[in-house]
């Protein structure tokens, strides 16, 4: 039988439509002063999008996609998730989550929901918002914000609440072993394998960034490395020192991460810097040390105090860039869509706009890594179940920004140094002569002086086929805030500065993915042996963290030492084995969602699901079987074999051994690719199956649920406590920041 959609404060289940005691109350009138505002920012928002989509070849500012952006946010925070919160979700504040109930002080610990925001942001906010938004803008500005805006409103932070909501009402499951209990043993099988698997190659790939960002940066090494004793300390004093004395611990921690940010600066200069410079197969080793250890220590000593440390970097970096924004005005320089858009024959990523933008976006828009955390570590350390929609969604938003903020930084450079930077040297050669006239050719003109006075303006030797994004995002902070502060002399120093941001932006999904990575594989190994069930069991933790890091720090040690071994011949699955990963999330909580009585909200995630499936499926079918040797793996397998039969070496191979590499990477890719995609068709029919199951025969339904537990812990729902709340912390005798009740809570 389907288990009710809410639960009282007594046990009992409330039926039909009708909100229970412990259901969000039904939304009260609205003042004209709040409808004023709302009208306002609806208006803000409309404007800058018809700015946007008006605009035919001239320039405009920035500032009008920064309007759009964050008026559709708003609109959808305050709207939109309220209603998934309290029609589709029915969040229930009196019923106690798996972080009150199971407080081990290891992995189970409720978490002060300004604290766990910044974990949760942290964690999510890896490379994607930051690279895959400034590849996109081959296509144009606007293709990549709308689908950043709109997919992140309607899917990315969708999926992010759901997962987290149906993880939290059971008991902080991975993805993985939702899929398992509520699918079925085939597709949950098929899920816990793919899941495992693309995890890996992801947690991978984005370690391959950092240690690339990282290596022989003595300033990026120091101010990240000392973010470590910086979150230990906190982590000590929220515990012992000062219990529950966020804002405290907030303006020190804040006040030691800037020192550490100057000092880098002072070390890079100073007879220290050779201590601090470090190769990349150093990086490698030190980061694996690093992955294990945040993966077992308690989290509240190191994971989440440091994370919530990085976000006050993260987000306080990106808010300085809109304000700057708001105040240099610079024009966005790319066209709204390029003729790559239609042609798929662009220089940075080939493939045509549908699907190759939305797999290149990813994280800005919908990640299915994100539901990874979501179903990790974020589920055990929730005080209250209504603090989902601030955590799951709000936290999306907040990742979105940034990808739109990465948008305007590739766009407001010139489109010929954008193309310069982001083409590989097979394209557009070695130097900025040869540079020049490819790009001329792209239709994007620029000098050779022009190219190299860029390079001299951030003091590097060269800027040409700096690929990956993460140089030309380091290209347009530079040009945002030098041009607030400091004029061109500071360029150099926003740039490297930009770049340590990066890094420091990346390191912190790494090491909370690794420990999701760790829950994963315990709830797998816990089907054949009980004891890993406990995710606390020590044999068991410290076993799958070394697995975890076993396996993203094997494919990344490779990666290091061969340029097309490792992690790099993995690397062109990451966009579709990402967007494939949401496809199991949302396959799960459209599932749930059916099972658990709310079929008529189902479409709130079967709808993203339906886009994210054509997307992907779209994607892999064309890396499998284009004729194409840019898009297709196996297209690529035979050209470079034909190669080898002629006695050729074509680049990027350098010898005949190279050739040989090329041909086993895209044939490995090829079959992943095949793999995957059979793999999510396997789940999502599996899902498909006892959604119609539970329609059809509803008194069959079972569910993992937990029981209905009453909650003691009094917290606000948001980072800001409302009126209401207030009154009720004053009444438990609490201060803003919440904590258990001293009386069960009526």
């Amino acid at each position: 039988m389907a288990e009710p959609e809410a639960t009282g404060t007594d046990g009992a289940p409330t039926t039909g439509g009708t909100a229970g005691p412990g259901s969000p109350p039904p939304p009260g009138r609205t003042s004209p002063q709040s409808i004023a505002v709302w009208v306002g920012v609806a208006l803000v928002g409309a404007l800058g999008w018809g700015v946007l989509a008006l605009s035919r070849g001239e320039e405009i500012s920035a500032a009008w996609l920064l309007a759009a952006a964050l008026g559709s946010y708003a609109i959808g925070y305050r709207f939109y998730s309220r209603f998934i919160a309290t029609r589709v979700l029915r969040l229930d504040k009196t019923r106690a989550t798996p972080a009150e109930r199971l407080d081990n002080g290891v992995d189970f610990h409720p978490t002060d929901r300004r604290v766990l925001f910044g974990h949760h942001f942290a964690a999510v906010a890896g490379a994607g918002p930051l690279v895959g938004p400034v590849l996109a803008a081959q296509m144009g500005y606007l293709p990549g914000t709308i689908w950043i805006v709109a997919g992140v409103i309607f899917a990315g932070a969708v999926q992010d609440m759901v997962t987290l909501f149906f993880s939290t009402r059971r008991d902080g499951r991975s993805l993985g072993q939702m899929a398992r209990d509520e699918i079925g043993p085939v597709g949950g099988a098929a899920a816990l394998v793919a899941v495992f698997v693309i995890m890996v190659i992801l947690l991978a790939v984005l370690a391959l960034v950092i240690v690339n960002a990282l290596a022989h940066s003595p300033w990026g090494v120091f101010s990240i490395g000392m973010t470590i004793p910086i979150a230990l300390f906190m982590g000590v004093y929220l515990r012992v020192l000062r219990p529950g004395r966020v804002t405290e611990v907030s303006v020190i921690g804040v006040a030691l991460l800037l020192l550490a940010i100057v000092a880098g600066g002072w070390v890079a200069d100073s007879s220290w810097a050779s201590t601090f410079t470090l190769e990349k197969e150093t990086l490698v080793i030190w980061m694996v040390v690093y992955g294990f250890i945040a993966s077992v220590l308690p989290v509240w000593l190191l994971l989440a105090p440091r994370d919530y440390l990085s976000t006050f970097m993260k987000v306080g970096t990106i808010a300085l860039m809109a304000v700057g924004v708001v105040l240099a005005m610079p024009t966005l320089k790319m066209p709204s869509v390029t003729d790559f858009a239609a042609g798929g024959d662009g220089p940075v990523f080939a493939g045509s706009m549908f699907p190759f933008v939305f797999i290149t976006i990813a994280c800005g828009a919908l990640s299915g890594f994100h539901s990874l955390v979501a179903s990790g570590t974020t589920p055990k350390m929730i005080q209250k179940e209504t603090q989902v929609r601030v955590i799951g969604y709000g936290a999306m938003l907040t990742e979105s920004f940034v990808a739109v903020m990465a948008v305007i930084a590739a766009s407001i450079i010139e489109p010929g140094l954008f193309f310069a930077v982001n083409s590989p040297g097979g394209v557009i050669g070695a130097t900025v002569q040869t540079a020049s006239k490819a790009v001329t050719d792209f239709g994007f003109a620029i000098s050779p002086e022009a190219l190299a006075q860029a390079a001299k303006d951030v003091e590097e030797a060269s800027l040409l086929s700096r690929t990956g994004g993460a140089p030309t995002f380091a290209l347009g902070m530079s040009e945002i805030f030098s041009s607030v502060i400091g004029g061109a002399g500071m360029k150099a120093f926003w740039y490297h500065f930009a770049i340590m941001f990066e890094a420091l932006f990346i390191l912190t999904t790494v090491d909370a993915g690794t420990r999701v990575g760790r829950f994963m594989l315990q709830d797998t190994l816990g089907n054949v042996h009980k004891s890993f069930k406990d995710v606390s069991w020590k044999p068991g933790v410290w076993l799958a963290s070394a697995v975890v890091v076993g396996g993203w720090g094997y494919f990344l040690w490779v990666g290091v030492k061969d340029p097309l071994g490792g992690i790099n011949q993995l690397f062109p699955l990451f966009g579709i084995a990402n967007q494939l990963l949401a496809a199991v999330a949302l396959a799960v909580c459209t599932t749930l969602l059916v099972k658990s009585g709310r079929l008529k909200w189902a479409w709130v995630t079967g709808v993203p699901l339906a886009w994210d499936v054509a997307v992907t499926l779209t994607a892999s079918y064309q890396k499998i079987f284009s004729d194409d040797v840019k898009v297709g793996f196996f297209a690529q397998r035979e050209k470079y074999q034909t190669g080898i039969d002629a006695g050729k070496v074509l680049p990027p191979a350098k010898n005949m051994d190279d050739m040989h590499t090329v041909v086993t990477n895209a044939t490995v890719d090829g079959v992943l690719s095949a793999l995957f995609a059979v793999l999510i068709v396997i789940v999502l029919v599996d899902a498909a199956r006892v959604c119609l199951k539970a329609v059809r025969n509803p008194e069959s339904v079972s569910l993992s649920e937990v029981p209905w537990t009453e909650s003691k812990i009094i917290a606000p729902a948001g980072l800001i406590a409302t009126a209401e709340e207030k009154a009720e912390l004053a009444a438990a005798g609490l201060d803003g920041d919440g904590g258990k009740a001293k009386e069960p809570v009526a």
